[in-house]
């Protein structure tokens, strides 16, 4: 009870102080600006000119804190030892792509960024095209997209039965394995199995993220004109053919809008590994590694460098989705 008494003062004066900043920081604007006078029709220019600062300044500033200084801070950090005091140059960078779990995690990285991406967005354009098609369509939707709702961690540990493993002698309560011994097979260590692991990992971001691309490409699907669908229909089009050749190419742009979103949700991957494997068994990837240097063995040197690395990966992928988003909306 004490938490959520807490909780709910912290809203109360939090919404309280914001009404009181920008109330105040109005009608000091107007009493510097004032609205009569001689000069009334150039202090109204001047004050809209400033207003909207006053609204867009709290968040810029947060902004700038949380996001623009870690930005130079890790760079810094990287350029240093693992206190953050010695400067040494390029040598974390040199450790670095001589390190074989960060190898182990480049490649993990990639295959993550092949399979993820397809495979969500494969399978949210086949439910969003097979959902437009039947009554309970709404239904179905909800469902699919229902793993959205969960949290990552949260996911993880529903697949941690699916794949748990007991011994051969004991009652399998993952519900793979279970199928396994259920059809006289023995029983297997899914998570534990390298190279193959990565894939069993993946399957749960998959999961997730099939909802969002549905959603996506279903508005997209729905905003296809009515009059090319029924032109092919009279040409003698098949249902395949229109879907492929008509529609796809139609909804290209938003198909790559929605690649590109999931793969840069795919390069910060790190939940998923960290709750499941945790790294091991051949399954590290970039942030996770970063993580376990940075807050585990203390090297925040060695840390910001991997950090640097993935945001040079996330940066360009990040900057064409922005562009291509605006093109879309043009």
């Amino acid at each position: 009870m004490g938490q959520i008494l807490y909780a709910a003062a912290t809203i109360v004066v939090g919404v309280f102080l914001c009404v009181a900043y920008f109330w105040g920081s109005n009608a000091v604007l107007d009493r510097i600006f004032p609205m009569k006078g001689p000069q009334a029709a150039a202090n109204v220019r001047k004050a809209n000119a400033i207003r909207p600062w006053l609204f867009l300044g709290p968040s810029i500033l947060v902004l700038a804190l949380y996001l623009v200084y870690p930005v130079f801070n890790s760079i810094w950090l990287s350029l240093h030892g693992s206190g953050g005091q010695e400067f040494v140059g390029l040598d974390n960078y040199v450790w670095l792509f001589g390190d074989a779990k960060f190898l182990e995690s480049v490649r993990n990285n990639l295959l993550w960024l092949v399979f993820v991406p397809s495979m969500a967005t494969f399978f949210g354009l086949v439910a969003a095209a097979l959902t437009d098609r039947i009554k309970w369509g709404n239904f179905a939707k909800s469902l699919i997209f229902m793993p959205m709702a969960i949290s990552f961690v949260g996911a993880a540990v529903i697949w941690k039965f699916v794949y748990d493993y007991r011994g051969a002698d004991q009652e399998q309560i993952g519900l793979l394995n279970a199928i396994v011994v259920g059809l006289g097979g023995d029983p297997v260590a899914w998570i534990t199995v390298p190279f193959w692991n990565n894939f069993f990992l993946m399957v749960i971001l998959v999961w997730i993220q099939t909802g969002f691309a549905m959603v996506i490409l279903s508005a997209a699907l729905r905003g296809i004109p009515e009059e090319t669908i029924e032109a092919a229909i009279l040409d003698g089009a098949s249902p395949l053919q229109i879907f492929w050749r008509i529609k796809i190419p139609q909804i290209w742009g938003t198909i790559a809008v929605v690649w590109t979103t999931i793969t840069i949700l795919v390069l910060k991957i790190f939940d998923i590994v960290f709750a499941m494997t945790n790294g091991q068994w051949g399954s590290q990837v970039l942030a996770n590694m970063m993580y376990d240097w940075s807050f585990r063995a203390g090297d925040f040197g060695r840390g910001s460098a991997i950090a640097v690395i993935l945001m040079l990966a996330v940066t360009p992928i990040m900057v064409w989705n922005i562009r291509n988003a605006r093109k879309e909306g043009n």
